[in-house]
């Protein structure tokens, strides 16, 4: 997530998590223990991943298409509109569009790297409800810590969904190696030290906001219990998941309907 102070663009260094990470088909510290009662993790195309990233890419080449600068300003996270002119849609449509070739290159990786893993390890239902939670509780802390200026990109999402494999990752031990741990706190403590050094270009309390509430939603969603398979979803997480995918799709339409001014 980018941050515009009033009256100036920053170049766009943008967040992003550590991509050292290990994501080829047997990455190094991701492999799950198998104990003879637990099924081996499914190899379900990640469709959750898949929409998202795609959603976002085609928000971005509208983007590039009819100018980045009009883009960001039409609907970016706008924080005096968002307080003072009544333009609440902005906390989700700053999550929708991004600053600059680097930012979508990074966070569209990042979020295929880590939500293909995700989808690996617990349920696209809650991938897509963490990272729509994630992306508005980073818009929530932004905005409560930096209320002015102007912030973009899905990174608070992102990040959630980082935070949550990390509670996973301690929840469910018994069954993941240590490297994976490691890799993901070296992750997040990357997404921390980047956005304190960059704290002038980086809206650091969006990625905060972001990993805050994915670890809060992991802590309370996924089992402590070796015998619960944290890849099933009841009905009710089902609808929350396509409901929230719905949510993104629809703030992404209506980003380019404000960025082709037809709204």
């Amino acid at each position: 997530r980018l941050r515009r102070d009033p009256g100036r663009w920053r170049p766009c260094d943008v967040i992003l998590m550590s991509l050292a990470y290990q994501t080829d088909e047997e990455p190094q510290g991701s492999a799950v223990e198998q104990p003879y009662d637990v099924q081996a993790p499914r190899p379900d195309i990640p469709y959750y991943t898949y929409v998202l990233v795609a959603a976002i890419v085609a928000v971005a080449v509208v983007q590039f298409a009819t100018g980045l600068e009009p883009s960001i300003l039409a609907a970016g996270f706008d924080k005096a509109a968002f307080l003072n002119g009544g333009e609440y849609w902005r906390i989700l449509t700053g999550a929708a569009v991004h600053g600059g070739l680097a930012h979508i290159a990074m966070n569209s990786y990042a979020f295929y790297s880590f939500g293909r893993i995700f989808e690996t390890l617990s349920n696209g239902a809650h991938l897509a409800i963490v990272f729509l939670l994630s992306a508005i509780g980073g818009g929530i802390l932004s905005l409560l810590f930096v209320p002015d200026g102007l912030s973009v990109g899905a990174s608070g999402g992102v990040v959630g969904l980082i935070s949550y494999l990390a509670v996973y990752a301690f929840r469910r031990r018994q069954f993941i190696t240590p490297e994976f741990r490691k890799s993901l706190l070296m992750n997040i403590g990357f997404i921390i030290i980047f956005g304190l050094v960059l704290y002038q270009v980086i809206d650091n309390f969006g990625h905060i906001g972001g990993l805050i509430t994915g670890a809060v939603y992991g802590l309370i969603q996924i089992p402590g219990d070796a015998y619960s398979d944290p890849r099933e979803a009841g009905q009710a997480a089902q609808i929350a998941g396509l409901a929230s995918v719905g949510i993104y799709l629809a703030t992404c339409l209506f980003a380019v309907l404000l960025i082709l001014r037809i709204v």
